[in-house]
């Protein structure tokens, strides 16, 4: 027979994990601060481990509690698979949606867009999170994640969405300086702008691509960065040449901030996947979301 304080310890723990505090928490569930604090102490003497690493300012799951909750959460989504199935919600996009999000694809291809999205489903509130990886999506609370590569998580469902571009970039005043390389060889003698890739916590390879013809080009640089704001505003300033994902730029290089320096080398592409727990039905907040991903790329 199932257990109703366990049951109802879980619930109250799924939304400080979602929430990220107990006073978010509380909110959610329409409690105080301390019936949410006591019903965690409650589970966790119950099961007979500490769940919750809590300081004055955050709260975090232990070990122990990211295994526990890792178990649980799959069951929590399918009880709300089917009550919304059972009440014909299945199609409803509202609530909250946590989405752990590339960070470039963020300021790059939606900002300024999402509004567009918000008018659509007033009723939906999204929390974005950046960060170099996916991480566990379930002991973090995120429903969605949108990334550029696959996340090597096979306990996640991935879809690949689309295909970006790859674009070699500078800015007048590095050509004016350096010179603008000819060739793609021709990189190895200049100074490039270096991107962590997270999945191996080393610098992208650069590579060209023009029909059947692949160029792997090694190259170095005075600065490597995990930020590509950061990348790109050090590009306009000069400071060396950057690849980047050629989706968001078409101003740029429109007003001659940017140059592309081969823009008949642009067969590289970089595919941007979606991923999200396994789920029998994704929320359709989820496929909302993930269908205009592809409308605002596609109009980039």
């Amino acid at each position: 027979m199932l257990d109703g304080r366990i049951f109802s310890g879980v619930s109250v723990l799924a939304a400080v994990v979602e929430g990220g505090s107990f006073v978010k928490a509380a909110g959610l569930l329409g409690l105080t601060d301390s019936g949410v604090s006591r019903a965690i102490k409650r589970l966790e003497t119950r099961l007979g481990v500490r769940l919750l690493d809590r300081t004055t300012r955050s709260v975090a799951l232990t070990d122990e509690g990211r295994r526990f909750y890792g178990e649980v959460k799959s069951h929590l989504d399918a009880i709300e698979d089917a009550a919304a199935i059972a009440s014909g919600a299945t199609s409803a996009v509202r609530g909250r949606l946590r989405v752990n999000i590339d960070p470039f694809f963020l300021p790059q291809v939606l900002a300024g867009r999402l509004g567009v999205f918000c008018e659509r489903h007033p009723e939906l509130a999204i929390e974005f999170v950046t960060s170099l990886q996916v991480g566990d999506l379930v002991s973090e609370g995120i429903d969605l994640a949108i990334r550029f590569g696959q996340s090597g998580r096979s306990s996640l469902v991935s879809r690949k969405l689309m295909e970006a571009p790859i674009l070699t970039v500078a800015s007048p005043r590095y050509v004016k300086r350096y010179g603008r390389p000819k060739h793609p060889l021709e990189i190895t003698n200049h100074r490039c702008l270096l991107f962590i890739d997270p999945h191996t916590g080393r610098p992208y390879d650069w590579a060209f691509m023009r029909g059947d013809e692949t160029i792997e080009v090694p190259v170095s640089g005075p600065l490597t960065f995990t930020d590509p704001k950061s990348m790109l505003e050090e590009c306009l300033a000069g400071t060396g040449i950057a690849q980047v994902i050629g989706w968001g730029f078409g101003q740029l290089l429109e007003r001659g901030k940017l140059v592309d320096l081969f823009p008949n080398w642009h067969g590289e592409r970089f595919p941007l996947f979606a991923f999200h727990p396994s789920r029998a039905h994704p929320p359709a907040k989820v496929r909302a979301f993930i269908d205009f991903c592809i409308e605002a790329a596609r109009e980039i």
